[in-house]
């Protein structure tokens, strides 16, 4: 066998060992997720804010404490490859930031558990159980119980980031997050917190200044025609 085929099939197995080492086995989630419960029993976060992700397109978080540290989590979103969401300990994303990865691999969903590291997902162990997915087109949802981030202060102050990217189901490579979602730091056990999408108000905080230095402009083009004439 040529020695750059073999060079080859070792490195697509060896790259499956990898991700198959932090893979869950999923079991299929029956039920949509929804909003049921949202701001009363579980924090929510989306984008659109108001959407609903058993009914629409959007990329959307919950979070239900059951004790402690240890929650239950839903993640919902439209992708090709996969959908993710981060619990960072600071609005920095410095060093190795928890991270969840739903992939749509064929016709069911694979979960990895990760650490999102200066922009690149690497795989690891994480405390995650009873994972469930579905898929629906290019939706796809997962829930699961998750032991989250330890914290210094008594409250569980974390930032939500969630993002999508490429999955090539032959390599299990993860391709670079594209963030969808992220906030500042939320109290994870308040289900009534309020949670901003901090990338939307960016958005819209540019669009306003634009528009007000166009307003401006025609204001100063208005003045000066007048006075020509």
């Amino acid at each position: 066998m040529d020695n750059r085929l073999i060079l080859a099939v070792l490195f697509l197995t060896l790259s499956w060992i990898s991700v198959g080492t932090y893979a869950q086995t999923v079991s299929t989630l029956e039920t949509p997720l929804n909003r049921t419960g949202c701001g009363t029993q579980q924090l929510c976060a989306a984008q659109p804010s108001n959407c609903d992700p058993s009914s629409g397109s959007c990329f959307f978080f919950s979070a239900q404490q059951q004790s402690g540290q240890n929650f239950m989590l839903g993640l919902s979103g439209q992708s090709a490859g996969y959908i993710a969401a981060s619990l960072a300990p600071n609005t920095t994303l410095a060093g190795n930031v928890t991270t969840y990865v739903c992939a749509k691999n064929g016709s069911a969903v694979q979960f990895i558990s990760t650490f999102l590291n200066n922009g690149t997902l690497i795989p690891t162990t994480l405390n995650v159980s009873s994972v469930k997915g579905r898929l629906n087109g290019t939706t796809i949802q997962c829930t699961f119980d998750a032991t989250v981030p330890d914290q210094a202060t008594k409250t569980i102050n974390l930032a939500i980031i969630i993002s999508s990217g490429t999955f090539d189901i032959l390599t299990g490579a993860l391709g670079k997050p594209d963030f969808k979602f992220r906030s500042g730091l939320v109290d994870l056990s308040n289900p009534n917190a309020t949670v901003t999408n901090l990338l939307s108000s960016s958005a819209t905080a540019g669009i306003a200044l634009q528009q007000s230095l166009m307003q401006a402009l025609l204001i100063t083009v208005g003045v000066l025609g007048l006075a020509i004439l």
